[in-house]
């Protein structure tokens, strides 16, 4: 199996982006990315795709990610036409609070491809005729962009990218047929924790605004993120508390308890548990 290096396409390393149309004639080797993310729009004809050791059928409209360690390859194509849109995944961390919450944001581009890896998994993203022609109407601006390079041209490309992100996620979240539901059981339960996850949370509420059973959530989460709900929501209490830690002078008790910890002791004993250090200890390292 090859290894596919982001250098391969692109040698500027304070942009690490690279856009262009793919036409496959012939099916390619299966390959795995080396530290970056692959978006990948079918804007024509078919191909089977393979997935680990899995086979799919891809077509027009179809959208998936597809993250490093996950390999993958096309075989069979037929008329076949892709965009691919390869970045570090950093580049979505600019994502704002209103889109990390979104189900279809969560179910796109963070569960799909990180269950990917794990299990077999068929993209849940399939675009209407219309919605294909705003994205490749998106992807052909992009383009342009991007072979150009005219002044500017990084920031364009970047708010042209999370202008595509938004309204896949957006497609994601308004498509009824084919959607696996537990995924977008999760991913709501996902966004429901993100945005109150400084709140008194318990796992009957979250569970409640999933439509779900306090038993399936926690059945979903551990399939899906191997991870429990209130290990996840406790992570982003514990990452909300160092970078408070990082970077104000509130004193510790108050950022346990800004952080939705009801004991400083217990605080204090997660986070040196997560971290390695107390949290005085990190303050102090900073």
């Amino acid at each position: 199996m090859i290894t596919v290096y982001l250098n391969w396409f692109t040698n500027d390393e304070q942009f690490p982006f690279f856009i262009q149309y793919g036409g496959h004639k012939e099916g390619t080797p299966l390959h795995k990315h080396d530290g970056f993310t692959e978006l990948a729009i079918v804007l024509n004809g078919n191909a089977t795709h393979i997935v680990n050791s899995e086979t799919y059928f891809i077509k027009k409209g179809n959208v998936f990610v597809i993250n490093g360690p996950t390999s993958h390859a096309y075989q069979n194509p037929h008329e076949f036409k892709i965009c691919n849109i390869m970045f570090r995944p950093e580049i979505l961390r600019s994502a704002g609070p209103d889109l990390c919450t979104s189900n279809g944001f969560q179910a796109l581009f963070v569960l799909e491809p990180f269950y990917r890896n794990i299990h077999s998994f068929q993209s849940g993203l399939s675009l209407s005729i219309p919605s294909m022609e705003h994205v490749a109407s998106i992807i052909s601006d992009m383009i342009n962009e991007y072979n150009d390079k005219h002044q500017g041209y990084q920031t364009m490309l970047i708010s042209r990218f999370m202008e595509l992100v938004v309204y896949l996620s957006r497609q994601y979240d308004n498509q009824e047929n084919g959607m696996d539901s537990n995924l977008m059981h999760l991913a709501n339960a996902l966004s429901y924790i993100e945005d109150h996850y400084l709140e008194p949370l318990t796992l009957e509420e979250i569970a409640a605004r999933s439509n779900i059973s306090v038993r399936h959530l926690n059945r979903i989460f551990q399939s899906y993120y191997q991870t429990t709900p209130i290990s996840y929501l406790q992570r982003l209490r514990l990452e909300r508390a160092r970078m408070l830690l990082r970077q104000s002078g509130l004193p510790i008790t108050k950022i346990s308890y800004d952080c939705g910890f009801n004991d400083s002791n217990y605080f204090t004993r997660q986070f040196s548990k997560a971290y390695g250090l107390s949290p005085k200890a990190f303050r102090l390292n900073q």
